[in-house]
């Protein structure tokens, strides 16, 4: 076991260690704050109003490194440690590095009301000994089916689904896969910041880096890795020259060089989430290139309702979380193949806008991540005070963004 330092980080904030007039919630998570803004930034900057919020994420090994917790505040309004563990630990003592790093953060027993939510089961490995009074498991992508999952992850699934009062999951599919191996699963597909993506409908004027591309552009923004079908992006490129492909998002899991290079398509790296309205603001249709592989099948993409709130047309491959409800809706086009997308793009590009963008708000009108964060809140206070819904059930989704037309 090597060395571990002792000392607390100054970045720890007196407020966050002395607070107690909130709650305190602790996220385990495989992503990390800085990285992509989706589904847990969208939720726990909601939570930090009603309690105070720590995220946990993954550590970062390095040479020479004596073992300690990096703490930093975010403008959320909330707390974010990195376990700093030197290179070369066994994956033994990584686990009980991390275990003692937490511990010595938080405490093993609770001084004060403590919520654990969990994105990542492997976390259970070195936090199933902590006390918490209420344990939820906000399972937004099915991990076990990504490149590089291992057996470990599932079995510490199934530890978890053994410990945690709630269940939430980023998706319908999702949910369905799910439902039966709790006794309170609740569906909370990806919602939406309509304000944020709607401005795209009226700013002027392309960034920098995007001005000198022609028009009509088909435009994807997020993370670039195995759930992206490349080929169907260079089939769709190589048949219509003239078309410009901008696609936005750090490249992560796949090499760089392995993504196809034609000069009407465009790899413009990551952008921040307050800048992708000025870019789709000046696309023609959003482009949803999903594979269809182990990755993609319980996906939830949060950019299908951002899109659609940009007042972007969106074509996208069959994915069931966008298929139902927004393909059979007809609020987004569904493609196959890459004349399929041609096809879909050249129908999009020739009809009027204003009747299928109205249909979109109609739809729209009934979500936000304010109203997923009301919901699930919610359903913690009564598990928190022992005035559950039922809890001997699984209940069927409480909030679903599929209003009735």
């Amino acid at each position: 076991m090597h060395e571990r330092s002792t000392t607390q980080p100054h970045a720890l904030r007196p407020s966050f260690k002395a607070s107690l007039q909130k709650p305190l919630l602790v996220c385990f998570s495989h992503l990390r704050w800085d990285f992509v803004w989706q589904r847990p930034q969208h939720l726990l900057s909601r939570a930090a109003r009603h309690y105070d919020v720590l995220i946990v994420e993954e550590p970062i090994f390095k040479a020479g490194a004596a073992a300690h917790m990096e703490v930093s505040e975010r403008p959320q309004g909330l707390a974010v440690a990195a376990p700093i563990l030197p290179e070369g630990l066994s994956h033994e003592d990584a686990i009980a590095e991390q275990h003692d790093l937490i511990e010595d953060l938080i405490g093993r027993e609770a001084k004060r009301p403590r919520v654990f939510w969990y994105y990542t089961p492997m976390a259970m490995a070195f936090t199933s000994d902590l006390e918490c009074d209420l344990c939820i498991y906000d399972n937004m992508d099915e991990l076990s089916l990504f490149r590089g999952a291992s057996q470990e992850l599932l079995t510490l699934e199934d530890a978890l689904f053994s410990r945690c009062d709630l269940v939430f999951t980023g998706g319908m599919s999702l949910y369905e896969a799910k439902r039966h191996r709790h006794r309170s699963v609740h569906a909370f597909p990806s919602s939406i910041e309509f304000d944020h993506f709607s401005q795209a409908r009226s700013l002027a004027g392309d960034p920098r880096d995007q001005a000198h591309i022609p028009h009509p552009r088909l435009g994807f923004f997020g993370v670039i890795d195995e759930r992206m079908d490349v080929d169907l992006v260079a089939e769709t490129a190589a048949l219509r020259p003239d078309w410009h492909f901008v696609m936005i998002g750090p490249v992560v899991k796949i090499e760089p060089e392995s993504l196809p290079q034609r000069p009407n398509i465009h790899w413009l790296g990551g952008r921040s989430y307050k800048e992708l309205p000025h870019y789709l603001s000046g696309w023609n249709i959003g482009f949803m290139p999903f594979a269809l592989n182990e990755a993609t099948k319980f996906i939830s993409p949060t950019k299908t309702p951002e899109f659609l709130a940009a007042g972007v047309p969106v074509i996208s491959t069959p994915i069931t979380d966008v298929v139902r409800p927004y393909g059979e809706k007809g609020l987004v086009e569904i493609a196959r193949n890459a004349r399929d997308v041609v096809e879909k793009a050249e129908a999009v590009l020739a009809r009027p806008k204003e009747a299928w963008l109205a249909k979109v708000d109609r739809h729209l009108a009934a979500g936000s991540w304010d109203k997923t964060w009301t919901s699930m809140h919610a359903l913690m206070r009564s598990a928190m005070e022992g005035n559950s819904l039922d809890r001997a059930a699984s209940s069927r989704p409480l909030y679903v963004t599929t209003p009735a037309e």
